[in-house]
């Protein structure tokens, strides 16, 4: 296993960190992996035990493995999405695996087939819930008056009545500001990383955060700095630390039912996010794709309390599934016409047929009744599942659902380890656990509305099963 090509003419040491990186995205390391000792790598490499040194150094640097003093090396268990590719020479890049997804996450692919699993980690409303609108019949004729009506930044119907909303909604005012039209929210997120960071700089996040899952960064560079957070949201004193001493460029938020905890920010904290941005010019993204998912008065928008200084995203998705694609930033004019530039530099466009489907949605009068509807049913699902799992407060603290998709689960007794997790899978219980989010292992995010009162009766049978497991591992 621990052998090298002696005819690669790549340097040792980078050999050496490509077969270890290939090793855990194979699954023949996975993380939590002891590696051999450094002296004992060295030997079986038949290298020097600098070359090995320096390997495992910018393996960490990378993100891939933790090094303790008197624990020895071993693969990290966190934080798959956020680990880097090393950047050098091109023949040793195009050689290397393609960047894998986190292996708990292969095993739950490998369970969804099975028809008895109860999906609660797919991060979309169920079919059955998501609202029925009857769309107008259209001529091709219509279809091209309508791409007559498409800018650079979108079709203009639609983002005069998403506009209209978001400034009857949550008063947030467009004067000075535009609206770009992407392909959903992680297009846009994309988009801003690609166009306004460079490689080698850094973004701020919570921790954790459904960033820290997505395989943008790696490809990109750009490096994830998590912040710690507490019940009403990040924490500021470490927030204006890690700015002073990451340089971070830009701080992203999901301040509304963040994904994965479903943590609402409070007011205060939101004041003083933006003080300490402020302060140190830091621009913010606010992610806001849950926001049409509240069930009681929605708090400020950071939109609404730093305009200038605020891009905000939305999305469609989360009310009308992943058919109608559609999400948007909002930010000053020549912020937004930039993106728009390179967005089109990109060919990365939205297509008309989507647009006009969310335009068709958000202007039919059946849109106010069945949001209401489905608002009720959403409420309806939160107490049924508070109530299915009222017997598991001893084992598991929960998080009080306010809005959103997303329910978080803390274990109360004894560390648990990725591994135990996989009595979730046994279960066919499909769950996220947080280290697909964070290095913490003790917690997991569950969709709550994806279980009518059936499965919420087999889900809570199962649920009991794999507690008792855990129990006994105590």
């Amino acid at each position: 296993m621990w052998q090298l090509d002696r005819s690669d003419k790549a340097p040792l040491f980078q050999q050496i960190i490509a077969q270890i990186i290939r090793y855990i995205q194979e699954g023949q390391l996975t993380p939590g992996d002891k590696l051999p000792p450094e002296r004992k790598l060295a030997a079986l490499y038949g290298v020097n035990r600098s070359t090995v040194n320096h390997a495992l150094e910018e393996l960490v640097s990378l993100g891939w493995i933790t090094r303790r003093q008197g624990s020895g090396t071993e693969v990290a268990k966190g934080r798959w999405g956020s680990r880097q590719a090393p950047q050098y020479q091109w023949q040793l890049l195009l050689r290397q695996t393609p960047f894998a997804p986190d292996p708990y996450l292969s095993g739950l692919n490998t369970w969804k087939a099975e028809p008895d699993a109860l999906d609660l980690y797919t991060g979309e409303l169920p079919a059955s819930l998501i609202p029925d609108f009857r769309f107008p019949a259209m001529r091709w004729e219509n279809i091209l008056a309508a791409e007559r009506r498409t800018g650079p930044t979108g079709y203009a119907p639609l983002k005069e009545i998403i506009l209209q909303r978001l400034f009857e909604n949550y008063g947030i005012d467009s004067t000075g500001q535009d609206l770009l039209i992407t392909s959903g929210s992680s297009q846009g997120i994309s988009l801003i990383l690609q166009t306004l960071l460079a490689p080698g700089e850094t973004i701020a996040t919570e921790e954790p955060s459904f960033l820290f899952s997505l395989p943008l960064f790696q490809p990109l560079g750009i490096h994830l700095e998590g912040i710690a957070c507490d019940e009403e949201g990040i924490l500021p004193e470490a927030l204006e630390r890690c700015i002073i001493q990451k340089k971070i460029r830009f701080l992203y938020l999901n301040p509304t039912f963040q994904n994965p905890t479903g943590r609402l920010m409070s007011l205060v904290r939101r004041q003083a996010i933006i003080a300490v941005c402020r302060k140190h010019y830091i621009p913010i993204i606010e992610d806001d794709v849950f926001g049409e998912l509240d069930f009681s008065s929605p708090l400020p928008k950071l939109k609404t309390l730093a305009a200038d200084q605020v891009i905000y995203l939305g999305s469609l998705s989360k009310i009308f599934g992943p058919s109608i694609k559609i999400g948007w930033l909002l930010g000053p004019k020549d912020l937004i016409h930039n993106l728009a530039a390179a967005k089109q530099r990109m060919d990365v466009e939205t297509n008309i047929f989507p647009q006009l489907l969310a335009d068709s949605a958000l202007r039919s009068p059946e849109y106010t009744t069945n949001h209401a509807q489905l608002m009720t049913e959403l409420k309806r699902r939160r107490v049924a599942f508070s109530e299915a799992l009222s017997f598991a407060t001893a084992d598991w603290q929960l998080r009080k659902i306010r809005g959103g998709l997303y329910t978080w689960l803390t274990w109360r007794h004894q560390p648990l380890t990725r591994r135990d997790w996989e009595y979730f899978l046994q279960e066919k219980l499909l769950v996220a656990p947080s280290f697909l989010f964070s290095n913490d292992t003790m917690s997991m995010r569950i969709n709550y509305t994806r279980m009518d009162p059936d499965q919420l009766q087999v889900f809570a049978r199962r649920f009991i099963t794999v507690t008792e497991k855990l129990k006994q591992k105590e």
